[in-house]
């Protein structure tokens, strides 16, 4: 290797008393470290969380739950880059409400309010802008949440791919739930609300211009009101803190939040590929570019874990809702292989589902 100084990073300053090591193999950022995966965690790691360290932010589940004045508040944000921003069930509008709402969700809260920030590209055509906040305004009234601040940028023309949004949630816990990935425990039952990849290969077939034989429609929907029926349910059957954890599988799929949720409740999971729903023309599309569906996007699926004494009543309240009624149990938590997520396929051999390095679809959120 040459010791040339062009082929070596800079040093970067020791950080809490660490050695002054190099904390990137890729000297610049690149798609991939936007996908969710492997990449994505080690900027999170080495970048932000070792600067910003606390209990809080060390939970890493998709929204920080904190107790302000007795109250337990849960508060979220995110930012929506995806490309094109408009798309078959939904547009960058729709996918920036709905994706806070069920950050918020997932966590065991009732979404409250937002706030949106909006970097505007130079030339961006009015009529669009206001197609976009029109839809984001409808998405709002029916998850029931209120914009209640917000800001807008504009950047010269060139500099910002039309249009970018920022959303940050704020909601309530107001039941006694203690629902994050690190909670699962063996026995435990892995349940997903429908079919997958609905919303990746949606924006993959508008991006690139594919024709499938059936219509796509990007799954993109608030999953507040699927979160409060199993919240019931399980309250019913005298266990609220049965369900464990929940995600909602959007960038790097069900596969990643899965092997998230192995990794930080130290456990193994088990999944049957028999039992996970895809659609034919999802499946076809993803066999023909050589994609997995698992680790494919969606915007309005969760993936929960729950107590084995109550998945059934809990499995059943989502099959009784709109937005679960496709429900499957997929897999179960296990003492074995810690940290892994296995597959048994549908020959009857098994495989290993780990995370993803890099990017399969950029820009799909």
């Amino acid at each position: 290797m040459s010791s040339s100084t062009t082929d070596k990073q800079p040093a970067m300053p020791p950080v809490f008393g660490e050695c002054p090591l190099p904390i990137f193999d890729h000297p610049q950022i690149v798609l991939g470290h936007g996908s969710g995966g492997k990449l994505s965690a080690e900027l999170i790691e080495k970048v932000f969380v070792r600067r910003f360290r606390n209990a809080t932010l060390e939970k890493m589940d998709d929204q920080a739950q904190i107790e302000i004045g007795g109250a337990r508040l849960a508060f979220t944000t995110d930012s929506f880059v995806v490309t094109p921003i408009f798309f078959p069930g939904g547009d960058i509008g729709t996918l920036a409400v709905n994706g806070t709402v069920n950050d918020l969700a997932v966590g065991g809260a009732k979404p409250l309010y937002l706030a949106a920030a909006f970097i505007l590209e130079e030339g961006l055509p009015a009529e669009e802008l206001e197609r976009v906040v029109d839809s984001m305004a409808r998405a709002a009234a029916s998850a029931g949440v209120q914009f209640v601040t917000g800001d807008t940028k504009v950047v010269n023309r060139g500099k910002g791919d039309k249009l970018f949004i920022t959303t940050t949630g704020i909601g309530v816990l107001d039941r006694a739930t203690q629902i994050s990935a690190d909670r699962a425990r063996p026995g435990d039952r892995i349940l997903l609300s429908g079919f997958i990849g609905d919303h990746g290969i949606t924006i993959l077939s508008q991006r690139e211009g594919l024709e499938f034989e059936s219509a796509l429609q990007s799954d993109c929907a608030a999953l507040n009101g699927l979160v409060g029926a199993m919240l019931d349910a399980a309250e019913a059957a005298g266990n609220l803190g049965g369900i464990r954890a929940m995600r909602d599988p959007t960038r790097g799929g069900v596969a990643t939040v899965l092997n998230e949720m192995a990794d930080r409740s130290r456990t193994g999971i088990v999944l049957r590929e028999s039992e996970i729903p895809v659609r034919e023309a999802v499946r076809g599309a993803c066999e023909m570019l050589g994609l997995d569906p698992l680790y494919v996007a969606n915007e309005g699926k969760l993936v929960a874990i729950v107590a084995p004494e109550i998945a059934g009543h809990v499995l059943a309240a989502m099959q009784n809702h709109p937005l679960g009624c496709d429900s499957r149990l997929i897999g179960e938590v296990v003492e074995a292989h810690p940290g892994m997520v296995l597959m048994k396929t549908s020959v009857g051999g098994t495989r290993v589902v780990d995370v993803l390095f890099g990017e399969q679809l950029p820009r799909i959120c």
